[in-house]
């Protein structure tokens, strides 16, 4: 109608055009994981990582950090919790842009799916982050970006389909429901 037309010659005046995500894909060599069990959230002792653990460690992989525990011009190193194994190959697919809430149910649907037929990876893991200045948070509450920016959640999903939610919210952010 009438108001579509009128709303397409704002973007078009204005330059603005509708963006498509970004998708990466990498393969991750030799890496070493946190060994997982999905009953044990606070992990074992000799046994698995904790689920704290995990989440320091995914944030170190995704962000590129090196994991082999060496001091160089840093005054701090990180190298992957205890117990770990040696992954010979780990897929690693980043999506940047806007993605409805759909669009990530269905990404993690897929994902169950993985596990439909045998495979050797005893757990994935599906991270999502909300912008840094995104104008709300959960609840319809202010982010409290200017103080942080934390806004993500991370599903961890076992072989058996049990999973691990885990969220990070700013100190000033209302918590999810």
């Amino acid at each position: 109608g009438a108001e579509g037309s009128t709303l397409m010659s704002y973007f078009s005046k204005n330059q603005i055009k509708a963006l498509k995500p970004k998708i990466t894909f990498s393969t991750l060599r030799d890496l070493q994981c946190p060994v997982l069990q999905s009953n044990e959230l606070q992990g074992k002792p000799e046994e698995s990582c904790s689920t704290e653990e995990l989440f320091e460690w995914l944030g170190a992989v995704l962000n590129q950090v090196s994991l082999d525990n060496k001091s160089s011009s840093f005054l701090s190193t990180y190298c992957c919790p205890q117990p770990n194994t040696m992954v010979e190959k780990a897929f690693l697919c980043t999506i940047t842009g806007f993605i409805i809430p759909e669009k990530i149910i269905q990404l993690l649907e897929q994902l169950c799916c993985y596990f439909n037929e045998p495979k050797l990876a005893c757990w994935l893991t599906l991270t999502v982050h909300g912008f840094a200045d995104s104008p709300v948070s959960w609840r319809e509450s202010e982010h409290g970006f200017h103080k942080g920016g934390e806004n993500l959640y991370n599903f961890v999903i076992f072989r058996n389909l049990d999973y691990w939610l885990q969220m990070a919210v700013g100190t000033y952010d209302d918590c999810p429901p």
